[in-house]
């Protein structure tokens, strides 16, 4: 009998998964390679997730509201938008997926810089569409020519970026929106630790998408909820790709809690920051680590070695003898910017000492 999986799209025989970060089952890992929230979501959302489920647990018998009507409305209110400006996912990569459904195609290519989120080529290639890549170089500016020049529908722009933390400002991304033709995707993942965003940038630019996730600064990784800030013309186009369900009953709940929740998430992400903003400076001043400065919930970091030296080698043995002492952060070896890096996510201060600890360790001699 022939293989089933040659019966498979030949684009899709040919693609290669998002590969996301380790997962551990067991215990006592210190993980900070996902960048997920340390710190528990608001007690409102364990409250409001008991009165949906019930003592019986009925209400799961129903379909959840198509729309997510309220979640709506509550994050319109969030943002002094209206309604009509929101649509709401499945996390935001749902919200991605729509976009390079709706907007790209062979004929139609989808825009995005390298290094940034490694799940954008991978929609791409899902919808057998077409990418056009435009790299960075280690200073992180903004490429304005080249972003300009691009044939993309939508172009896809990470801020800050994923995985170094550098932040783009209001005024890079309307010099963007001045030049570049196409729809462009703000990825605001990491917004809530940042400076400033661009939600305020939507009035004056029809052409602008600002997409946002509850998984890092909310705490709400598990429950699954994103979502998409734009013009209701964008809004209307994506809503006829969205599957009908989209988003469960019980993420509807917990989000709409969350939202409803905003002192006790401003508490977090002053504590992430805090904690954030100190160990960029152990590693760039004390370390003497080239560092990114960050603007998002982790720290992209250029480990060197006892001897002094760094490079993609460098991080891979620190990596590794973090690995062997169960403290997870990421390393991505497969971009020449990105390969003598770590990506260590902020997690508690007692995580981060240990992940010190653990440095200090990898540095000792090995006589001693």
């Amino acid at each position: 009998m022939a293989d089933p999986s040659s019966l498979a799209l030949p684009h899709i025989a040919k693609l290669h998964a998002y590969t996301p970060g380790l997962q551990p089952a067991e215990a006592g890992w210190v993980k900070l390679n996902t960048n997920e929230c340390p710190y528990a979501p608001s007690p409102c959302v364990a409250e409001a997730l008991r009165r949906e489920i019930g003592g019986d647990g009925a209400s799961l018998r129903l379909y959840p509201n198509p729309r997510s009507t309220a979640l709506r409305a509550a994050v319109a209110k969030l943002h002094g938008l209206r309604e009509e400006n929101v649509i709401v996912g499945n996390g935001s990569d749902d919200i991605l997926n729509l976009l390079v459904r709706a907007f790209c195609t062979q004929d139609a290519a989808a825009g995005f810089t390298l290094p940034s989120y490694s799940l954008y080529p991978v929609l791409v290639e899902i919808q057998d569409g077409r990418s056009n890549v435009i790299e960075f170089d280690r200073a992180m500016r903004l490429p304005f020519d080249r972003i300009a020049a691009s044939d993309a529908r939508a172009f896809f722009l990470t801020s800050p970026n994923a995985p170094t933390g550098v932040a783009f400002s209001n005024a890079d991304l309307e010099r963007v929106l001045a030049s570049f033709r196409g729809l462009l995707v703000v990825d605001e993942a990491y917004a809530p630790f940042a400076n400033e965003n661009a939600v305020g940038l939507l009035a004056r630019h029809p052409r602008l998408v600002v997409v946002r996730t509850l998984s890092k600064a909310y705490a709400l990784a598990g429950i699954r909820v994103g979502y998409a800030l734009a013009a209701a013309a964008v809004i209307d186009v994506l809503d006829r790709v969205r599957d009908s369900y989209n988003v469960s009953r019980l993420s509807q709940t917990a989000a709409l809690a969350a939202v409803g929740d905003p002192a006790y998430y401003d508490g977090i992400i002053a504590k992430v920051k805090a904690t954030r903003d100190r160990w960029v400076r152990e590693f760039a001043e004390r370390r003497g680590w080239f560092t990114y400065p960050s603007q998002a919930n982790f720290i992209f970091t250029e480990p060197k070695d006892r001897r002094g030296a760094a490079g993609p080698d460098v991080a891979k043995a620190a990596y590794s003898f973090l690995y062997s002492r169960k403290v997870l952060v990421r390393h991505f070896p497969s971009h020449a910017l990105t390969a003598p890096f770590l990506r260590i996510s902020v997690g508690t201060d007692a995580e981060m000492g240990v992940l010190g600890e653990t440095f200090d360790a990898w540095l000792k001699p090995k006589n001693v």
